[in-house]
């Protein structure tokens, strides 16, 4: 059985009373009339959508959307499912079994450590460097690799770090890996938000037929209510295990989120562009604020997505998140919800009202 979903929980409790949410993963939202308003004729054709059943695999027309986000790809090499959570839970279950040794990126996002570590015998933590800007080191890599070996899970641009990896250890893990038959589970759910897009990495799926990408609308793209997610691989053995397998869990996606998704998809760069520009503007934002309380935190800056993971100095964090929230109205998220238990906790600077929250707190801090 799974242990509770330590972040999810603590959301659970404060995600929707918070007066001001600096924790959040996702990027700035729309609603709906803002996304039909990218086309002029896609009210109509949205009202006009037959609330049926869609394809299992996601429908042809928004898997070729996806596949637009690759080099390699083709709408067949897709797969969709609700939101990125599910494709993490079924690619772990269906590719690792009591046999197999799996290997994760840490700290991470919980379900991608929890869901291998339930499925395979055995699992080791590929563990990042807090004091060299969270970077992993490809010669530790090379020493957890056993010849049972199935799966790296790997997380960049990284949650909650921010950090982004490099292309020339890129390329050398997925030599490692597609040398001795490893599958590569790439999350790249903050792919595309990268600051300089000098550094966005080719793509997992696009390394070849032993990486899988992970995709999601609720990112970059700023959509997480639609709940769509994808893998795209060239890997045959994926694709028939998920798609058997997801006949047991969502079966499909929801006719509205994949017509909006597809939509949205079109016009993705315009998306990417909106939310970089708030997370740029932000990122100003809480440098001014580092800077004014630099004896109080240590960090690195992130070089990807919305989200950073300071240290907080001289005071425990569990404590000091729960006195600013009962203070002020900010959530953080503490690191224990990343089972980091170094004193770091998650800051998320995708949102528009971003200040809002950073100018309470920075008044709280003056205050103290």
């Amino acid at each position: 059985m799974l242990p509770d979903f330590k972040l999810e929980r603590f959301f659970a409790r404060h995600e929707f009373s918070a007066r001001y949410l600096l924790c959040a993963s996702d990027c700035e939202s729309m609603s709906i009339g803002e996304l039909l308003d990218f086309e002029p004729d896609a009210a109509a054709k949205f009202r006009e959508l037959p609330l049926r059943y869609t394809e299992s695999t996601g429908s042809l027309t928004l898997r070729g959307e996806v596949a637009r986000v690759y080099q390699t790809v083709e709408a067949e090499d897709v797969l969709m499912f609700a939101g990125a959570q599910e494709a993490i839970y079924l690619l772990l279950n269906g590719m690792l079994g009591p046999d197999d040794h799996a290997i994760v990126h840490w700290p991470c996002y919980q379900s991608l450590f929890e869901v291998a570590a339930g499925s395979a015998g055995q699992i080791d933590r590929w563990t990042a460097d807090r004091h060299n800007g969270w970077s992993l080191d490809i010669g530790q890599l090379e020493s957890l690799l056993r010849p049972n070996t199935r799966a790296i899970v790997i997380n960049t641009p990284h949650n909650p770090t921010g950090y982004l990896m490099s292309q020339p250890d890129w390329q050398a893990m997925h030599q490692m890996a597609a040398a001795r038959d490893i599958l590569v589970f790439c999350d790249e759910v903050y792919r595309e938000s990268e600051y300089d897009p000098a550094n966005r990495l080719t793509a997992g799926c696009d390394m070849g037929e032993h990486a899988v990408s992970l995709g999601v609308m609720s990112k970059a793209y700023g959509l997480a209510g639609l709940r769509i997610g994808w893998i795209a691989t060239k890997n045959k053995l994926v694709h028939q295990r998920l798609r058997s397998m997801k006949d047991y869990t969502s079966i499909c996606n929801s006719a509205p989120g994949e017509f909006l998704a597809e939509l949205g998809l079109r016009h993705r760069q315009r998306m990417v562009d909106r939310n970089l520009g708030i997370i740029h503007r932000n990122l100003v934002m809480l440098d001014a604020f580092i800077d004014e309380f630099g004896d109080r935190f240590q960090w690195h800056r992130p070089r990807a997505g919305a989200i950073a993971f300071p240290k907080l100095i001289g005071q425990d964090i569990d404590s000091f998140c729960d006195e600013l929230l009962n203070a002020t109205g900010v959530l953080l998220a503490p690191g224990m919800m990343f089972n980091d238990a170094e004193n770091h906790f998650r800051v998320g600077f995708g949102r528009a009202n971003f200040g809002e929250g950073l100018n309470a707190m920075a008044k709280w801090f003056r205050e103290q």
